[in-house]
């Protein structure tokens, strides 16, 4: 079988290390995407010879075209069978109040720097007639309370996703959607930090009117990651993506991602308001 060489973004820790990691095991030659080469090296410890750290940040135009023209040189003409953008953060605030520059932040993050790294990838995923694996989330499926900016960017996603799917199909490029549910991953201690950063540049009449609703909201976090899925789950479903001869064009993660996915999204808004309120 000829070589196949994958990138994957945001590989230092949660499902793109998990990913990084399975892919190794299944035989890709593995460039994990990292913002910090000490990540990376910490990863080539738990990993074979195929896995390389790459130093990328979906934000930053320079390293993503150095990424681009190192991987390039390595690959030649095998090109690259596999793009996961995994990279991505998660904001939450109430929209009344949440400052500009942090919405803006979450969207550069996890849509603009998905699309930023496609973009950089495509003519090498073209040569080897490569797959695109895009992490969403059921949060682009359904959306709740304080954390619409990452249902926002979510639900962006699932929308390029589509677009990519549809672009690219005349190459027999596969574009796939990843939609896991709660897992457990430093996400959402991120998030927690995060939060904690908007709600100090945020008017104080924010906690008189959302306050209650803001630490639900970090107690599901908290238990998201204590009690979510494993991370290695959804690995196994990014290496079905790139391996099955017609994979899915989705692939829910998780049953609560299947409930979502299923029921829910089929349920009247109002009703699934409801719900949402009942969490």
């Amino acid at each position: 079988m000829a070589e196949r060489y994958v990138l994957i973004t945001g590989a230092s820790k949660g499902i793109g290390r998990a990913a990084a990691l399975h892919l190794d095991k299944l035989g890709f030659h593995v460039f994990a995407g990292v913002r910090k080469l000490a990540d990376g090296e910490a990863l080539c410890r738990e990993a074979s010879n195929r896995l390389r750290p790459i130093q990328i940040d979906v934000t930053d135009p320079t390293l993503i075209a150095s990424a681009a023209q190192q991987i390039k040189q390595i690959v030649g003409e095998a090109g690259l069978y596999g793009l996961v953008n995994n990279a991505g953060i998660a904001v939450a605030a109430p929209l009344e109040f949440i400052p500009v520059e942090d919405l803006r932040w979450q969207l550069e993050v996890n849509v603009v720097g998905q699309v930023a790294v496609t973009q950089a990838f495509i003519p090498l995923l073209r040569q080897a007639r490569g797959r695109i694996v895009n992490i969403s989330s059921i949060g682009g499926l359904v959306s709740g309370k304080i954390v619409g900016p990452y249902h926002a960017s979510k639900y962006a996603l699932e929308a390029i996703n589509d677009a990519l799917r549809q672009e690219l199909k005349p190459w027999g490029i596969e574009v796939v959607a990843i939609q896991p549910g709660e897992i457990a991953t430093p996400i959402w201690e991120t998030a927690t930090q995060m939060g904690d950063a908007i709600g100090l540049k945020m008017p104080a009449q924010w906690q008189t009117l959302y306050g209650q609703e803001v630490e639900a909201t970090r107690q599901r976090a908290f238990v998201a990651a204590k009690n979510g899925a494993a991370p290695e789950l959804v690995a196994q479903s990014i290496g079905h993506a790139l391996t099955a001869p017609r994979p899915r064009t989705r692939y829910l993660v998780g049953r609560d991602a299947q409930f979502v996915g299923t029921i829910i999204v089929n349920l009247s808004a109002r009703l699934r308001d409801r719900l949402m309120a009942m969490r």
